[in-house]
């Protein structure tokens, strides 16, 4: 079993929050809760089956990432798979 850790970003929007990991927003790593702890728990869900489902198909799961500078909390997340 390895562990990944990627950075994600937090967002407030309206009634919710939304999370998402930079590097892994294009293969479906985003997500939203009512909550930001409930976000925060399906984001570690979504990361999860996201890096499961790249190392499936023999894809590289990423390990470093650019992300750009935006005014939201961030934080890291990690997977273990």
């Amino acid at each position: 079993m390895r562990t990944y850790t990627f950075e994600i970003v937090i967002e407030p929007d309206e009634d919710r929050w939304v999370v998402y990991s930079p590097l892994l927003k294009e293969k479906g790593g985003a997500t939203w809760g009512y909550t930001k702890e409930e976000a925060l728990k399906n984001i570690n869900e979504v990361l999860e089956m996201v890096v499961e489902s790249m190392i499936e198909d023999g894809e590289p799961v990423p390990e470093e990432s650019f992300i750009e500078t935006v005014e939201t909390v961030k934080s890291e997340v990690a997977v273990a798979v």
